[in-house]
């Protein structure tokens, strides 16, 4: 398993048989860039100019003068922790701490206004209580620092704080090391050695993007690039970890893995390449930038042949350090799906670009995701004050990947795409927003969409409440358990159609959306999904292209069996259906959340086989 990328051959150009290794294989090309190249580059580079994906000198000064302000609190806060544990003052200044920083900023590639990662790492007589501690209380003492709030129980303990108007995620590590100099590295492995599992995440994040940039043959390539492909991610609504999309270190490795098999190639190019690469990737074939460490010092890594649970992994891309880890673990069967559809429109359009029938802008073109599916779930989160809301936000955003995997379970589900984006509640909706304990609107509510594409059948009922219930009962058990739940936290879901979503969205939204959504389907039906097994999936632009008849809805609770009148309205005929068409679904709530029960839609006479999930 370790070695089958040495089977992937994808692209065009043989490399000969002296060609250097790049990491897990030889460059499919070494050729060297040609003059159009260097002209779509800067091509490339300026269409890239309205999206404030280039951040202004003065900026960068800005985030260099804080950070620098940010390690100097750490060397004081550290030598007073030391003196306050009776340790001498002259011995306490020795011992160093440091700020390190990692993700987009330590690649290069932010954006302006781009919040920064970054990792606290102290001595052996630092505890992690400490920071978490009296070093939170600095923090919220210095008058540069605002909105600063610990999640001490998260997977990755953070702090989180705004300083002097740059969004900082600030992670802690403590080394068994007695001191912490200024030019400390941390590549060196054998630092994890008795660490706790906290600190080796914590760390992971600085020692995978050091170990990025030391992989890739031509950092400046490799940045106009990875800033292509993030701002094209972001466009298309596939960059979140959290939701089941690829997040920012994984686009860094795709673009990494593409620059080590055309090591020469110019920015453009590598874009296209990239496209062409991932396009045609035998998923679930793991992405590697390097043979793995043949480390042991006890910490689990990424491999199927051991892990069971690796097995199971879709779209692997694995972190080039030690210890090994997956990603991209959160990708589901329908997040998948609507990757590959995208990688395959990209591939499309760049080919066209490169052939000078189309311009870079048109690669940045964001696609109507209100336009695609007829049906939608929309999960209303409301809660009373600002801080409240932006933690129950954050909650329910990393539990809805899960709602995704219930819903996938169905057979009649063929598609559950989750939209990235979260959206406010619109002043002129205010109607359809949740209520609190006096029947008033709440002050805060966000929403998040999930478009549905269901198998085309004839009078089924689809029943979704036990994977609503699932994943409301999951939300507001951890929110217990980690004593967040708070009065006026509120979560809800409802089934909404498309004629429905102006009940929801701004209007002028909705009709940009209706202006590119004809353009952007006809173009998308025509890419088929590729790589692995899907090759037969149907794209969730096909989805709307389809022609169906209209679906009906209607709502039991979950104890008790529905009067056939109810269940039914309206034995046949047009009328009728029309009738059932125009009705609004008619929610019943359980544990705060609306659930979706039965779904009547158009049936084929024979039913294909429904893989079982893993």
């Amino acid at each position: 398993m370790w070695n089958s990328e040495r089977s992937q051959s994808n692209g065009g150009g043989g490399s000969g048989s002296g060609a250097k290794t790049l990491g897990m294989t030889s460059a499919i090309s070494t050729a060297e860039p040609k003059p159009e190249d260097f002209q779509k580059t800067k091509e490339l580079e300026k269409s890239l100019e309205p999206y404030n994906v280039f951040e202004a000198e003065e900026e960068l000064n800005h985030r260099m003068e804080i950070l620098a302000k940010l390690n100097t609190l750490v060397k004081q806060w550290v030598r007073d922790v030391s003196v306050a544990k009776n340790m001498p003052e002259a011995m306490a200044e020795k011992l160093g701490g440091k700020i390190y920083t990692f993700g987009s900023y330590r690649l290069g590639v932010h954006h302006k206004g781009a919040d920064i990662d970054a990792l606290c790492v102290a001595p052996r007589n630092i505890e992690r209580a400490d920071y978490f501690g009296s070093f939170f209380e600095l923090l919220k003492q210095q008058p540069e620092v605002t909105e600063c709030r610990a999640v001490e129980e998260a997977f990755v303990p953070v702090i989180k704080m705004n300083f002097d108007g740059i969004e900082i995620d600030l992670l802690f590590a403590r080394l068994a090391l007695k001191e912490i100099p200024d030019n400390f590295d941390l590549r060196d492995d054998m630092l994890l050695k008795n660490l706790d599992q906290k600190s080796v995440r914590s760390l992971n994040g600085c020692r995978v993007t050091d170990e990025i940039l030391r992989l890739v043959p031509k950092i400046d390539n490799f940045r106009l690039a990875l800033r292509t492909i993030k701002l094209w991610a972001k466009r298309h609504g596939i960059y979140s970890n959290s939701l089941g999309y690829f997040g920012g270190v994984s686009w860094a490795m795709l673009v990494a893995r593409t620059c080590q098999l055309y090591p020469n190639a110019v920015a453009a190019t590598l874009v296209h390449k990239f496209f062409l690469v991932f396009s045609r990737w035998k998923w679930p074939q793991p992405v590697l930038l390097k043979q793995p460490d043949n480390v042991n010092l006890g910490f689990q890594v990424w491999d199927p042949r051991v892990n069971v649970q690796d097995r199971f992994h879709l779209m692997p891309i694995i972190t080039p350090a030690y210890p090994q880890q997956n990603s991209t673990f959160n990708v589901s069967s329908s997040t998948r799906k609507v990757m590959l559809m995208e990688f395959n429109r990209g591939m499309q359009i760049t080919d066209d670009i490169m052939m000078g029938k189309q311009v870079w802008e048109k690669l940045f073109e964001a696609p109507s995701f209100f336009y695609r599916y007829r049906h939608f779930i929309v999960l209303l989160v409301s809660s009373s004050n600002a801080d409240d809301h932006l933690e129950w936000c954050g909650l329910v955003e990393s539990k809805i990947r899960y709602l995704i995997q219930n819903l996938e379970r169905n057979q009649h589900i063929n598609l559950a795409h989750v939209n990235p984006k979260c959206y406010e509640q619109h002043e002129q909706n205010s109607g359809t927003t949740l209520s609190g304990a006096d029947g008033k609107p709440t002050a805060f509510c966000s929403l998040w969409f999930i478009g549905l594409e269901f198998e085309r059948s004839e009078n089924l009922n689809v029943d979704l409440t036990e994977s609503i219930q699932n994943f409301t009962d999951s939300v507001h058990k951890h929110a217990v358990h980690i004593k967040l739940l708070k009065d006026g936290m509120k979560i809800e879901a409802r089934h909404v159609r498309r004629k429905q979503l102006a009940q929801y969205l701004d209007p002028n939204l909705l009709k940009r959306e209706r202006k590119i959504s004809d353009s952007y389907t006809q173009s998308s039906s025509s890419a088929t999904v590729g790589g692995g097994n899907s090759s037969n999936a149907s794209s969730p632009a096909d989805a709307a292209s389809r022609k169906r008849k209209s679906s009906d809805f209607t709502s039991t609770t979950p104890t008790s069996s529905p009067a056939p009148a109810a269940a039914t309205p309206g034995s046949n005929g047009s009328a009728n259906k029309k009738r059932r068409n125009d009705s609004p679904l008619a929610p019943r709530t359980v544990r705060k959340a609306t659930l979706i029960t039965h779904l009547q839609v158009p049936r084929r006479k024979m039913h294909r086989p429904v893989a079982p999930m893993p």
